[in-house]
């Protein structure tokens, strides 16, 4: 990744340098954490944290990037000076890419002088918010289509090629299982997939011809776009013309491919006339514009199709474009004494949860089945029974008592200084990680469409050490 320490809003450095002027000795602790989920979900498939790392490890400020601050006339000498030797000199701990995570809970928590960690606000928001939202959005498209494969093939329309290339990878780690993006695919050790577009049929005299070009150049990778002209009047019989004689040179015709039109009754047609030929094998890929509930709708109605490509709306996740991530702070430390910090509301639901803390997932006892999620403060015991109260602020009948469970936690140690403390696997065995996580969570919580709620709790400690925080600023 390119440095990126430049990209952030004016006021971080404002901040940063006010700091510096004035409490330059304190330390601060933020939390990462959102409160709604995209499109109705109940759930966030975490995703970018490979990329925060080696961001935070590369964080410096070139003599070109000084000057400019300087050219602003904001920012005094001793600020600059520490940003010409920036060394990264904080604690991050963070919940693993992957794991479904829940609102407000911290997905990450970054601890350090105050004027270091202000001014990665922007820059850690905008990884995380970005992959998670795209993971996310992966997440329910490969939910929706079982079994079949996802190619993500999104790279054109997404929102410049950073997000093509970040958002491909993940794409993968939501559970896709390829990408046309040939710089992903190479960056990231993803399968690289894809056929033709209609401008290769255009260019010759007629579809038979095209067809007959393309397995001359790839006959083991003959997988054909039937659906320029017409689908089953000419598309699927010149691919089956040509994959007969492909077949008896000895190779495996790989598929078609439908672009356009009812896909449902093309792909229903074009099955039973490849099954008729002789080639039950050949697969069927659907594109074209699709999302979960297309997908899911395509496979109700008995679509006979093999795999999907997606573009567009995976890689914007079009139906709900933000995930509004959140960068608070949570407690600074002064002399060496942690000073839990609270943003107060007229709302509940924009109250922040103070302290340094931990995420735990229970589990009933001895098995792998998950049935809640507790925010506790770091340096709780938690107890057995164990009096909660759910997170969500609006939620009815908050407070209840819990006996029989087994606790992991979730955050995991990431980086002391530019030391890096926690393993950062390639893309598929986190997706592997997270597909096992997700048979972990109730299934219930995983519907498309009106989820059922999955636990958030407080401990009885974090609860009375908000309660306290809030009543002190009111007085």
């Amino acid at each position: 990744m390119d440095n990126l320490s430049m990209l952030t809003d004016l006021y971080e450095f404002s901040m940063a340098n006010g700091y510096r002027q004035t409490i330059d000795d304190e330390q601060g602790v933020f939390d990462i954490f959102f409160r709604k989920v995209p499109d109705s979900g109940s759930f966030v498939i975490c995703a970018g944290l490979q990329q925060i790392v080696e961001s935070l490890k590369d964080f410096h400020f070139s003599k070109q990037d000084v000057d400019y601050l300087r050219s602003l006339k904001l920012f005094k000498e001793n600020f600059l000076d520490y940003l010409s030797d920036f060394h990264f000199d904080c604690q991050v701990s963070a919940i693993p890419e992957g794991t479904p995570v829940f609102s407000r809970e911290p997905l990450l928590t970054i601890q350090g002088p105050l004027l270091q960690t202000q001014l990665f606000e922007t820059l850690l928001l905008n990884i995380m918010n970005h992959q998670s939202l795209i993971a996310t959005k992966a997440r329910r498209i490969t939910f929706a289509a079982g079994d079949k494969p996802i190619m993500e093939f999104g790279a054109r329309r997404a929102q410049g090629p950073s997000s093509a290339t970040f958002g491909a990878r993940a794409a993968v780690i939501g559970g896709c299982a390829s990408t046309s993006n040939v710089l992903a695919a190479e960056k990231f050790g993803i399968p690289a997939a894809g056929t033709m577009a209609h401008a290769w049929i255009e260019a010759f005299p007629d579809e038979l011809t095209a067809f007959e070009k393309w397995v001359d150049v790839y006959p083991d990778n003959a997988s054909l776009l039937v659906d320029t002209y017409d689908v089953l009047k000419s598309g699927v019989p010149n691919a089956i013309t040509v994959f007969t004689e492909l077949k008896k040179n000895g190779h495996k015709p790989v598929g078609i491919r439908i672009d356009s039109g009812d896909i449902t009754q093309l792909a229903k047609g074009a099955r039973k006339m490849l099954d008729d030929a002789g080639f039950p094998d050949t697969k069927i890929t659907a594109s074209n514009a699709l999302d979960e509930h297309v997908i899911q709708s395509l496979l109700n109605e008995g679509a006979p199709l093999d795999n999907f490509g997606v573009g567009e709306k995976l890689i914007t996740s079009s139906t709900s474009p933000v995930l509004s991530g959140v960068y608070k702070l949570a407690a600074i430390v002064q002399n060496g004494k942690m000073i839990p910090k609270i943003k107060v509301s007229a709302s509940r639901e924009k109250l922040t949860l103070p302290g340094l803390k931990q995420v735990y997932r229970l589990y009933r006892p001895n098995t792998n089945q998950a049935f809640a999620d507790i925010i506790a403060l770091n340096d709780e015991v938690l107890d057995r029974p164990m009096d909660v109260v759910k997170a969500n602020p609006i939620a009815t009948e908050r407070q209840q008592s819990i006996e029989n469970y087994d606790a992991k936690p979730l955050q995991e140690k990431v980086m002391d200084g530019e030391k890096v403390q926690a393993e950062l696997p390639d893309v598929f065995t986190i997706q592997k990680r997270s597909k096992q996580m997700l048979k972990e969570i109730p299934s219930a919580t995983q519907r498309l469409v009106n989820p059922d709620e999955y636990p958030v709790y407080m401990t009885l400690k974090l609860v009375q050490l908000q309660e306290n925080l809030v009543a002190e600023e009111k007085k």
